[in-house]
Parts: structure tokens; sequence; C-alpha cells
């Protein structure tokens, strides 16, 4: 455990329960009492079974699926924590939802990213953590303070590993589109690798085509890095896009596996020879019925956060790459 001036106290809604222990396993802390139930026409009632009069409160719930449901619930029992008298707020939203919407791309459209900040700072969140955002400027969105932390260096340590146990060096880092250059050569940066990047376009949402591949990936390992796998048509087009024009063995990795729909079938069929995602997002047994499927645990990492937020160390540091 750790000194702090006020006693830390951690709660769950009911979106990633999981994530919520492992993390209060590292820490060493036991997780808040709280009851989440329904009314008959399901509004959701929250009652928070101790008392968090000033006490330092981190409440992990990424706002999955449902997302209209989870955000509900993230905001009642902020309101709940504040109308106790807890001295600090602190949402730890691992997955933040409605992220993809933070501008205007047509007319009459709504900036629904922006909505939820002025939702959770007007519930009384007085700071909020979360794991890489769609869009990195929607921090400055917030009025309070935002720590944006990265699972790059997990995923990075995991395919050090890979590589190394392959022991082979062609090996190439793919960017899925032409908005995730960054993301792509941050972690070709740490890996060593070149990079390659695939030229698409959207004809809806959830929907893409490939037009081009930008770089050497012909006799290569591929390893395209995304943010988000939401229904998998487009990462799997981009792995058989690969595969067909002379890629050896495809991986894909993104931080937030959201996996609607027929995601799972897609992947599990395609050329795809592993996926990787973290637990952001809570699917049960999804490794043990997926073979496919890894799950790297985020759980250590948002723990040191917590300690360093509640000690007032340095959270950027727990984000430094192993060059």
């Amino acid at each position: 455990m750790f000194d702090a001036q006020n006693e830390v106290v951690l709660y769950t809604g009911s979106s990633n329960k999981k994530l919520a222990q492992d993390i209060s396993d590292e820490l060493g802390l036991r997780l808040g009492d709280l009851t989440i139930s329904r009314f008959a026409d399901g509004e959701i009632h929250v009652r928070i079974n101790e008392t968090v009069r000033g006490r330092d409160v981190f409440l992990i719930q990424p706002t999955s699926e449902p997302a209209n449901e989870t955000i509900m619930e993230t905001l009642i029992i902020v309101d709940a924590l504040r109308r106790a008298s807890a001295h600090k707020i602190n949402v730890v939203m691992p997955y933040y939802g409605y992220a993809r919407q933070d501008r205007k791309s047509k007319g009459r459209e709504p900036i629904t990213a922006k909505l939820v900040t002025n939702l959770i700072e007007a519930a009384g969140a007085d700071r909020v953590v979360s794991v890489d955002l769609h869009a990195a400027q929607i921090q400055g969105f917030f009025d309070i303070p935002f720590d944006h932390l990265t699972a790059r260096p997990v995923i990075a340590e995991y395919f050090e590993k890979v590589i190394e146990e392959n022991n082979e060096h062609d090996w190439v880092v793919v960017s899925p589109d032409l908005g995730g250059v960054t993301r792509a050569r941050l972690l070709a940066d740490v890996l060593h690798l070149p990079i390659a990047i695939i030229e698409k376009f959207r004809p809806r949402p959830n929907e893409s085509a490939v037009l081009n591949v930008i770089g050497e990936f012909k006799g290569k390992n591929c390893i395209i890095i995304d943010d988000i796998i939401d229904t998998a048509g487009t990462i799997v087009n981009a792995v058989e896009t690969l595969k067909s024009e002379g890629a050896k063995d495809v991986y894909i990795a993104a931080t937030h596996g959201v996996l609607s729909g027929s995601a799972l079938e897609r992947i599990n069929n395609s050329s795809v020879k592993e996926c990787i995602i973290t637990d952001t997002i809570f699917h049960e047994n999804i490794e043990e019925e997926n073979e496919k499927i890894t799950v790297l645990s985020l759980a250590p990492m948002i723990a040191l956060t917590i300690k360093s937020i509640v000690t007032y160390t340095s959270v950027s540091d727990i984000m430094k790459d192993k060059k």
C-alpha cells in the first residue's frame, strides 16, 4: 500500500468489474461497496453503502457496450459520490465512448465527444483518466485535469517477445490508415522497425476499401496497429490485402477490442495470425473461445497511475517507452 493524505477508495460500475478487481489487487485496496439497481422502467439507481466523506475516490468504469447505459451509470455514481462529500472524484475511463465523434465532418452533426465531457464535469468529476483516445485532442475538451495513458509500452513489450521467439528480422509496423501514422511510427520506433501505410477511404461508417499500400511489406511479417477494433471489417480487409500482395504472417493489435457484431467471426475466419487487444473492455472467456485472440492486462499500468495521482508523482514517467 502507499501513503496518502486522504483515504483512497476504489469503486466500479457494471462495465468491467474484472479490470477493477485486478487494479484493486495491484494496489492492495478493496473495492468499495455500492449497489446499482434499476426501476421497472429501466432508470438506474445507485447507493453508496459506506461513508466517503473526505476520501479520494477512483471510479473505474470504461464506457463500453451498452455505451449509453454505462455512461449514464457513470454520471449517476459520480453524482452520488459528490453528494456524499467525497474529497476528490477521479473517473478512470480506460475506454472513452463517443470519442469517434470529436468533430463535425458534415453539416448538422453533433460533437458528441464534447457533450460527454460536459456531462462528466457537470456530474462533479475532479479528474479523468483514459487510455488511447481515438482523437488525442479530446483532452482539450476538459476543463479539469485529464491523464491520457497509452497501451503502447504493454503492446510493444509483447511484440518484442514475439519477434524474439520467431527469430526473424523481416518485420514491419503497418498503419491501417493515414490518420494512424503517428501511432504506427511510435510503436515502430520502440521496436526499431520500418513502417508501411494503408491508404483507404470510407464510403460509410464502419466500412472501408483499400486503395493502396505505401511502403515495403512483401515477404515481411506485419503488425497492424490501431486504437480500436470495432466490427473488424476494416482491419480484416487490410490483412487480406497485405496477404494477397505478398506479406508473410499478419498480426493485428489494438488497445480497445470493441468487437461488435460478427467481429470475432471475421477475425477467426481471416488470415490474421494473432489479434492482440487489452482488457479495457471486458469480454467473458474471449481467449478460451477464440484461439487467435490474446488479451494483455493494463491493470498494473493503471494501478501505477492511481498511485502517482495520489502521491503527486509523475504520471508521464509511467508511459515512457523503452528504447
